[in-house]
């Protein structure tokens, strides 16, 4: 009986097994990147939103930025928005 329940147990642990190596833990790695990213952002980064605008850094505060479109006019923007930093 025991060894029935084991062994019915078996492919759903090998399921969550696969689905963690290949679904959650690569997902928890690019957000811990992305969340050093943007605490490592200093003023005169470019950088591209998640809308696809490629803005300067101005000001950093704790919940937003201030940065400056092509045309010089300042905007906030909230942190989570930050897509990538633009290589220069």
């Amino acid at each position: 009986m025991n060894m029935e329940l084991v062994q019915s147990l078996l492919p759903l642990v090998a399921l969550f097994g696969i689905f963690y190596f290949l679904i959650i833990r690569p997902q928890q790695k690019q957000a811990k990147q992305h969340k050093q990213m943007i605490a490592d952002l200093k003023k005169g980064d470019k950088i591209v939103t998640n809308g696809g605008l490629i803005v300067e850094i101005i000001k950093i505060d704790e919940a937003h930025l201030v940065v400056k479109n092509h045309d010089n006019t300042e905007m906030k923007l909230i942190k989570d928005f930050v897509s990538r930093l633009l290589a220069e």
